[in-house]
């Protein structure tokens, strides 16, 4: 039993964040539940602002995890724009910004990510862009517009799940829009050659140009303004904004500071936590994009970027913060919409971790799905404008049953019929 003077801290005002709190309530905890977030807007969600909102098909209050009146109607004290700046460990407090000390009993880092910066001159100039925040969005969304209706010109570098979808975004607002990427083809690291081309042909048919095995070494401007965009291969390209969507970094600095056992940034970096997700600390617990996780069932640490993962395990967390037993086993799972491509990925296939692509369907018009698999098991499945299967797919996953390639392309086998 958790006693009702007791005080849980979360740091991090995201969907992790979010969801751990309600799930505290839900469980019944009567204690103090703070939630301090370093931005001024209240929790919400981000695959919006690649998405819906950034297209202006969402408006702002679609993208909040619950009403702002939620948090005073479920006792969570809020703390919004404040940043925590240390943690002692041996007093169980947190210091913010301002000087405020809070004690704590359990506490829970959801510091998220933050994007990777460029590092070449130029950056400094006023159309150079990130997205990961709400206020990101928010002035990107206005910049695609006058691109738009300017015939203006995006570089963005990077061709991952965020530069492809904000790439479709400019395209749908009319701006032109280059994609500067050192790989072969987009998302080569995710989904490797077979199916990064498929991307490639997907944007490039919308109009988008890309420039492959190429890095961006500077960008030019005058009075302040983006020109152009410089790379390694000696080419310039024209550019009036220039979006940095080269991959983002755990949020970690805190927990250093606190002297918690972290993972190496050469293996994906976060603060390590078990499956029940407690850290090094075991008062301490992470969870989000920061929590580097041993998973129970991939016999291996994952750190997840993705949405999902956050709406999960952020409630996982606080139950274990609760006291129940928790082996966080969730299968990774992410989903894009790019012009009329919807797709889910699900499972764990990193580069030469599987020895076959199989299809599943057709691919030329893309409505399909694509495994992933090592010496006959699946890894990953992603589904491409094929619907209500994940949960079959994730099932094939789990059970690690060997399959009949033939079978698995087969349209006609139910693919239930294959889990062993």
């Amino acid at each position: 039993m958790v006693d009702a003077d007791q005080t849980f801290v979360i740091v991090g005002g995201g969907l992790a964040g979010a969801k751990a709190a309600e799930t505290l309530r839900a469980e019944g905890f009567t204690g103090r539940v703070i939630l301090i977030g370093d931005e001024r807007d209240h929790p919400y969600e981000r695959p919006p602002l690649s998405k819906g909102y950034l297209l202006g098909k969402e408006d702002r209050d679609s993208v909040f995890v619950h009403e702002p009146a939620w948090y005073a109607q479920a006792d969570i004290e809020l703390h919004l724009g404040q940043t925590v700046v240390s943690v002692d460990r041996e007093a169980r407090t947190v210091r913010l910004g301002d000087g405020t000390v809070i004690r704590y009993d359990k506490l829970l880092l959801a510091t998220g990510s933050e994007p990777r910066r460029l590092d070449v001159p130029g950056t400094g100039l006023a159309g150079v862009h990130h997205l990961r925040r709400l206020a990101h969005a928010d002035r990107l969304r206005h910049v695609l517009a006058a691109l738009g209706r300017d015939n203006g010109h995006l570089v963005i570098a990077g061709a991952g799940w965020i530069g492809l979808e904000v790439a479709a975004a400019a395209r749908e607002y009319g701006a032109e829009v280059t994609v500067i990427e050192p790989a072969a083809t987009p998302l080569h690291h995710v989904l490797g050659p077979e199916l990064g081309q498929l991307f490639a042909d997907l944007h490039a048919e919308r109009g988008v140009r890309f420039h492959f095995g190429a890095r961006i070494t500077e960008i030019t401007g005058q009075d302040g303004m983006v020109l152009a965009v410089r790379t390694d291969d000696g080419e310039e390209h024209p550019a009036h904004d220039v979006l940095a969507a080269v991959g983002a970094a755990p949020r970690t600095a805190l927990a250093e500071t606190a002297g918690l056992a972290l993972v190496d940034r050469a293996d994906g970096g976060g603060i390590a936590v078990d499956e029940s997700l407690r850290t090094s600390d075991p008062d301490i617990f992470a969870a989000g994009d920061v929590a580097a996780a041993h998973h129970p069932s991939l016999h291996t640490r994952l750190r997840v970027e993705h949405w999902a993962n956050a709406l999960n395990g952020g409630p996982a967390a606080a139950r274990a913060m609760l006291g129940q037993t928790v082996s966080y086993d969730r299968v990774p799972y992410f989903f894009s919409d790019q012009y009329d491509v919807g797709l889910e990925y699900s499972g764990w296939a990193p580069p030469g971790a599987y020895d076959q692509v199989v299809i599943r369907g057709d691919a030329g018009k893309r409505e399909f799905i694509a495994f992933w698999l090592r010496e006959g098991r699946v890894l990953a499945g992603m589904n491409v404008n094929v619907w209500d299967v994940t949960e079959t797919v994730q099932n094939l996953i789990r059970s690690r049953a060997a399959v009949d390639p033939d079978a698995l392309a087969d349209p006609s086998v139910p693919l239930a019929s294959l889990i062993g």
